[in-house]
């Protein structure tokens, strides 16, 4: 038979204090004297009862969780060693601050269903353009949202580098040794952001423009696939690639996708940074990932994970707050998987 579950009635009758006051010694206990909480949380712990956390969370206004929106499907964005560690870090905060982490998935493939639906204080978006449609959600329900990756914005707070200037580093390294004939797997719109102009994609590209321009080069002299941010998209993509054309250099905006790129080089008899060099973006190996010495942009995954659980709990105990956007560093990380050209010619 069933136990019956131990309740707030049972605490008050037994202790000989209302309903109310035992509600103050678990939520509020600085409402009541210290004797009245001591022999309440002790008759509590007599009678092996353990709070409900939805009524404990109803009580407090708050459901004591912090929602990520994963910016793919769980299968394809937890596959990517970069967002494990921005979860890692997010989830640390939330740790210290006795929150919960949840991750939210698109609901049936829509953003604006698992907004609706997930229960949560405040949100963390990864890479996602905030558009009209999950604006309105987030102003009915009255969430504090903060966006890793995103647009700065009069209304969002955005943790992220300067994607362009980025791009233009990244671009320029590859250029300066020599590489004229480049392949670049950029981010799917689909994975990241949208199609739009102000995509993650979109905003690397123009850096690429810029370091192109520099050598008298356009983006149009360069073959340019796109993909998602996973291992086994960088193997398809690069087999794609190397059946179609001889590129002397395969820059990825992904170091996940790099990595798929450096086995299929090898599946091909090649060797990465010999035969065909390879340029990744995320410093994978600077979070503590082994890969096999790519050269890489490096972007801190902790850094951008803290700052924006940072943010998103000044918002919340603090309503009204808006606090100013925040711009991490980046930096050029040398590996072996990128060689001169010209030393080939």
């Amino acid at each position: 038979m069933k136990a019956k579950r131990v309740t707030i009635q049972d605490i008050a009758e037994k202790s000989g204090y209302s309903k109310t006051a035992v509600s103050f010694a678990f939520n509020s206990p600085d409402r009541i004297s210290k004797d009245a909480v001591e022999k309440i949380l002790q008759t509590a712990k007599d009678l092996d009862y353990i709070p409900d956390p939805m009524a404990r969370n109803f009580s407090l206004g708050r459901h004591m969780s912090i929602g990520f929106l994963l910016p793919q499907i769980f299968q394809e964005s937890l596959q990517n060693p970069y967002t494990l560690s921005v979860i890692r870090a997010i989830g640390n905060i939330c740790q210290s601050h006795g929150y919960m982490l949840t991750l939210v998935p698109p609901l049936h493939a829509s953003v604006t269903e698992a907004l609706k639906n997930a229960t949560v204080d405040g949100i963390i978006t990864m890479g996602l353009r905030i558009d009209k449609s999950i604006r309105e959600v987030l102003r009915q329900r009255n969430l504090p949202i903060v966006s890793i990756d995103g647009l700065e914005d009069d209304e969002i707070p955005a943790v992220s580098i300067d994607d362009r200037a980025a791009g233009k580093l990244q671009l320029e390294k590859v250029l300066e040794k020599g590489h004229r004939r480049i392949a670049i797997i950029t981010l799917a719109g689909s994975a990241f952001s949208d199609s739009s102009s102000d995509s993650i994609a979109n905003r690397r590209l123009s850096g690429y423009r810029d370091a192109l321009s520099e050598y008298n080069l356009s983006l149009d002299s360069i073959t340019a696939v796109e993909s998602e941010a996973t291992y086994s998209d960088g193997v398809k993509r690069t087999h794609e690639i190397l059946s179609e054309s001889s590129p002397t250099c395969i820059v990825t905006m992904s170091d996940v996708v790099a990595l798929g790129v450096i086995d299929e080089i090898r599946k091909k008899g090649l060797n990465p940074g010999q035969d065909i060099s390879v340029m990744g973006f995320d410093g994978l190996e600077k979070e503590g990932f082994p890969c096999h010495g790519l050269s890489t942009i490096y972007q801190s995954a902790e850094e951008k994970g803290k700052k924006s659980a940072e943010l998103l709990f000044s918002m919340i105990e603090n309503p009204g707050y808006s606090p100013s956007p925040v711009k991490i560093g980046f930096e050029y990380i040398e590996g072996t998987t990128l060689s001169s050209e010209k030393e080939k010619l």
